[in-house]
């Protein structure tokens, strides 16, 4: 039987967008992927408090890929709560598949100050997507240790989106359009729920 290859997608997803889906769909046929996994953090440690609760983030994430089959969240993150790191989750998951960790281009270039970032990129594939202002080079430590793995980089085909949630977050607090930004479901749950109302970073 053949082996399952699953890309993960990590993120604050507060909230998640139109840009987040993309790239899952992106990565699912430019890379040949078997599923995507949309891992929503619980406590990211080298950013501030989310601003929604991980019930709403979940919520908003099941919505947004409601027409994605080969999407799908996985919960492992929120379920263990406490300080975020992305070694933490490779290293729990599952044997008998491979993974393909994605990255946006401005992530990339801080993957060396993840924590034990070595160890994240000996046990899943790194693979990168363009995104606005940043190149799609990996940083030198990164490229030294791929080659010691006998690995290289992969990369996503995707045409960038300048969409950000921070952005989506102030604009909602100034009761600002988000059309094109959103799934239109995930804007009418934000706003069933009255959430992103005060003006945050």
């Amino acid at each position: 039987m053949a082996v399952k290859v699953i890309g993960l997608l990590g993120g604050s997803f507060d909230p998640v967008h139109l840009a987040h889906v993309s790239l899952a769909k992106a990565a699912l046929t430019e890379l040949c992927l078997d599923e995507v996994q949309l891992i929503p953090a619980a406590n990211p440690w080298q950013r501030g408090a989310l601003k929604a609760s991980a019930e709403h983030r979940m919520a908003m994430l099941e919505i947004a890929i409601r027409d994605e089959p080969a999407i799908c969240v996985n919960a492992i993150e929120i379920n263990r709560g406490g300080k975020t790191y992305t070694v933490d989750t490779v290293r729990s998951l599952p044997k008998d598949s491979e993974y393909v960790w994605i990255l946006g281009a401005d992530q990339l270039e801080n993957f060396p100050t993840w924590h034990e970032w070595r160890d994240i990129a000996s046990l899943v594939r790194i693979a990168v997507a363009q995104r606005p202002g940043a190149a799609v080079q990996a940083p030198q430590e990164l490229q030294v240790h791929l080659q010691n793995q006998g690995r290289s980089l992969l990369h996503i085909p995707f045409s960038p989106m300048p969409v950000s949630a921070s952005e989506i977050r102030q604009r909602l607090a100034q009761e600002l359009s988000t059309y094109g930004m959103l799934d239109p479901a995930v804007a009418q749950y934000i706003k069933q729920h009255g959430l992103y109302q005060q003006v945050v970073s």
